[in-house]
């Protein structure tokens, strides 16, 4: 029993079993058909693959074209945007042509309007713009320097330089309206502050001054522009310094034009009193004369009553009476009008010569006060008279051999040297038969024989055998007809001039030569004393102190003179 129920257990289980089993078949069938169904669902058609490649196709033709179309567009936008700045370009570059053409055409035509108004408004005399115009009984204007210059008669009267007539010269009025119309065109040329204070290139402020290229800049113009790296201070303190030195400059420009008018004035005190003192003597001479002719009057009365008187005795003695008369009237005759002198003395351009020479010598700067440099003297020479004078001796001294002295050349340089300004000394040769007197370079060897010309650095006139020459390449002979004795020699340090004068007359300096130099760094005056040359040639050369320049008295009449 208990074995058929195991059977039955088992074959239940078996029943189970095979129903089980016959299920998960079934349902693994259908999972099956159901992934085939799907990957069949899954896999194209072809017919739909055909159909989606060429949908594909249409859409990427469309971007394409859309693109295409879209860089068509902004290439055209790009080009229209070029033709027009293009056409902007020519339409600026032909208004700027316009004003590059038009401009100097307005330029010059204002500029000859200008000058053609400045041709009516000039001076007949300085042909210059009126300066304070005064306007004489004639009509004519001038300027008021011009009419100081013009010459006044006694009677104070002067000649139009324009019309020639005689008009009063005592403080003609002043052109009122010529005046203003010059005082507006010089403002109409004077640029707008605005402009003086802007810079052209930064549009800003000038508010610095550049010291190496002497120009008001502004900030950037010092930073980064071309003037970065130069010497730059504000234009207040700059103005400050520029300030005292024109008011420095003023005032001697004032003192020295101040001086000049006192020598003019001085001359002409002199002048007049000379031609005060000559009409005196002149009128005084004319009325002794005058007196005389009254007197022999008289006795042409008396020798007429006494030719009546003898008409009535014999024709002998009435003849021999008469010719004896008649030879002390001509002797009398003779004697009066030979003594009339009616010549002044002196005339016009004497006058100007010797008052422009008196002026030029005033105008030259102060004699300077040199001493000669015992360091820069060969061993034969000695110095005297406190290093003033020098003279060739007749022994070879045991000198320190330094730098600055002479071997070779019978030299010697004067303390201080010139390195700018004007400058102006004298030398006192005398009758030194033989000499040389210029300047020489502060490089130039003294160890050699000095190379006597301006490209060796030397700038020397000299005297040698009679023979006045400048030492130039070739030497130039110098026609002196008066050998000087006194030379003054005049130093434009920065205009590049070194000029000789015989200054025996302190009053009439006479030019002897002038060189051209081209120098940088020191110079110093140089005398050569040459040799002795066994006492035919022991004389000295002196710095010669500064002449006394005697305005008077004058001395009448006045030699002419020519300066060669």
């Amino acid at each position: 029993m208990a074995t058929t129920t195991q059977q039955g257990d088992a074959d239940r289980k078996h029943t189970v079993t095979d129903s089980t089993g016959v299920g998960s078949r079934a349902r693994e069938e259908e999972e099956e058909e159901l992934q085939v169904r799907e990957q069949e669902d899954r896999r194209p058609h072809p017919d739909g693959k055909r159909q989606q490649s060429e949908l594909l196709h249409k859409l990427k033709d469309r971007i394409l074209l859309g693109l295409v179309l879209g860089l068509v567009l902004r290439a055209l936008v790009l080009l229209v945007l070029v033709l027009l700045v293009l056409v902007i370009l020519v339409l600026v570059l032909l208004v700027l042509v316009l004003l590059v053409l038009l401009v100097p055409v307005l330029e010059f035509g204002h500029m000859e309007r200008r000058q053609s108004l400045e041709e009516q408004l000039k001076c007949p005399v300085c042909l210059d713009v009126f300066t304070e115009p005064l306007m004489l009984q004639c009509g004519h204007s001038y300027c008021r320097c011009c009419v100081r210059s013009m010459t006044m008669d006694l009677l104070g009267q002067l000649q139009c330089p324009v019309c020639r007539c005689a008009v009063d010269g005592d403080n003609p009025p002043p052109n009122v309206s010529l005046a203003r119309i010059i005082e507006a065109l010089q403002e109409v040329s004077v640029p707008s502050e605005a402009q003086l204070k802007s810079c052209p290139q930064h549009h800003n402020p000038l508010i610095l001054y550049c010291e190496d290229e002497l120009m008001l800049i502004c900030g950037l113009c010092g930073s980064i522009g071309s003037h970065r790296g130069h010497r730059i201070t504000p234009v207040s303190s700059v103005y400050g310094r520029m300030k005292n030195e024109s008011d420095v400059l003023k005032w001697v420009v004032r003192k020295e034009f101040g001086e000049l008018r006192r020598c003019l004035e001085v001359e002409e005190v002199g002048f007049m009193q000379q031609v005060e003192t000559s009409a005196a003597v002149l009128i005084l001479s004319l009325q002794n004369q005058t007196d005389q002719l009254n007197q022999n009057l008289n006795r042409l009365q008396e020798a007429h009553n006494t030719l009546q008187d003898l008409s009535n005795e014999g024709h002998l003695d009435f003849i021999t009476v008469l010719f004896r008369e008649s030879q002390e009237l001509h002797q009398r005759e003779e004697r009066l009008f030979s003594s009339v002198n009616f010549k002044p003395g002196f005339n016009h351009n004497d006058v100007k010569l010797t008052v422009w020479r008196r002026l030029h010598r005033k105008v030259l700067p102060a004699p300077e006060m040199l001493k000669l440099d015992p360091q820069t003297a060969h061993p034969m020479l000695e110095l005297h008279h406190g290093d003033t004078v020098v003279v060739c001796g007749a022994l070879l001294r045991r000198l320190p051999d330094n730098p600055e002295r002479f071997i070779y050349s019978y030299c010697v340089l004067a303390n201080p040297g010139f390195s700018s300004g004007k400058h102006y000394w004298e030398v006192e040769v005398g009758i030194k038969p033989k000499w040389r007197l210029g300047l020489i370079k502060g490089t130039t060897s003294r160890k050699a024989k000095l190379v006597k010309t301006p490209e060796g650095g030397v700038w020397l006139i000299g005297l040698k055998d009679g023979v006045y020459e400048a030492f130039t390449s070739p030497r130039v002979v110098l026609p002196l007809t008066v050998p000087p004795r006194r030379l003054g020699l005049f130093l434009d340090y920065e205009g590049g001039g070194l000029t000789f004068y015989n200054s025996d007359n302190p009053d009439e300096l006479g030019f002897i030569y002038s060189f051209r130099l081209e120098v940088q760094g020191k110079v110093y005056p140089l005398l050569d004393v040459c040799w002795h040359d066994r006492g035919d040639n022991k004389q000295p050369l002196a710095l010669a102190l500064p002449h006394r320049v005697q305005l008077l008295p004058l001395s009448l009449p006045l030699p002419h003179k020519q300066d060669k």
